[in-house]
């Protein structure tokens, strides 16, 4: 193990010093946009038919033990009416997703489930969205490895399940829409020699929006927005700007608030598989060390849900 992820590691465990600390963060990708249940368990379902997105996430290249994430979601959605909009009779979403984010000495292996009810309401439609699961939370303190002989407060691991809920709205059309949503309801605490581990983080508060219109015949723009307001910290954002082409072709642009410039590229291979990629720049304190993020995402549509039948493909 040499020095930098020595250090690494002593940064990521050093809060464990103090008497309350934080030990999960929330997943948020680059390209949430295109499997927005990540942040909204009202999105279950959004599309019409049935849903695969697996989603794999490298931060901080060049970094050892950087935090590495990956997840499989599947949701199903009801059958469309011609405006785009979910008909009466059939309102209900649902979802499911294993995801695996490690950092470090840390890992959190998780599954959550998730539902959604939609009202329409003339060209509108609002969603009400909750989800509930359970995570796995280790931290291997026994990997650590330390200059100077034996630490009491790194002989032992932890090794706990941890109950995880959300909760969320989501309010649009086939052009425009606007969520609020927590996706981490709970603040659960882990024991540690005499130390306690605080999971939940304070609570995520996520308020995003956007709107889609056409620039030409060929031509598909999408800006949109993503407010997060986490207790104690300032306020996060993204401002994010996506384009696509024939509706086959997706180019984005990201400002992520003192971390990251993200560029991303979609690719609809068939019409019912989407392929993205995504790289962080990285313009915080930490871009000396790393040569950056890389992010990808693989989508199945198992219906066809996006084929010349459906007449406003959805892009959120």
């Amino acid at each position: 193990m040499n020095y930098r992820k020595i250090q690494l590691i002593l940064f990521f465990s050093l809060p464990f010093i103090c008497q309350q600390i934080i030990a999960q963060h929330e997943l948020l990708y680059s390209q949430y946009m295109y499997n927005m249940l990540n942040i909204n368990p009202a999105y279950a379902g959004n599309e019409a038919g049935d849903h695969i997105t697996s989603l794999y996430r490298k931060q901080w290249i060049k970094i050892e033990g950087a935090p590495t994430t990956y997840s499989l979601s599947w949701d199903k959605g009801n059958q469309e009416t011609g405006d785009g909009l979910y008909a009466k009779s059939n309102p209900m979403g649902y979802g499911v997703q294993i995801y695996n984010d490690c950092v470090g000495i840390e890992s959190n292996l998780g599954i959550q489930a998730f539902y959604s009810y939609r009202i329409k309401m003339n060209n509108t439609f609002v969603s009400f969205g909750v989800s509930g699961g359970l995570s796995n939370y280790i931290a291997r303190y026994t990997q650590v490895v330390l200059e100077n002989g034996q630490d009491p407060s790194f002989q032992t691991d932890v090794n706990t399940y941890l109950p995880t809920a959300g909760v969320g709205v989501l309010y649009g059309s086939k052009r425009w829409y606007v969520g609020l949503s927590v996706p981490a309801l709970l603040q659960t605490n882990v024991v540690y020699n005499k130390y306690q581990v605080t999971t939940g983080e304070n609570c995520h508060y996520f308020l995003n929006g956007g709107y889609v219109f056409d620039a030409n015949n060929e031509l598909t723009i999408k800006p949109s927005v993503l407010l997060k307001v986490v207790k104690g910290q300032r306020l996060q954002y993204d401002i994010n700007f996506n384009t696509w082409i024939h509706n086959t072709v997706g180019l984005g642009l990201s400002y992520r608030v003192d971390d990251a410039i993200v560029g991303m590229f979609e690719l609809h291979v068939t019409p019912t598989i989407v392929f993205g990629y995504a790289y962080d720049y990285m313009i915080s304190s930490i871009k000396g060390f790393s040569s950056g993020t890389h992010e990808l995402i693989l989508k199945f549509d198992l219906k066809g849900s996006r084929n010349k039948n459906v007449i406003s493909p959805r892009y959120y």
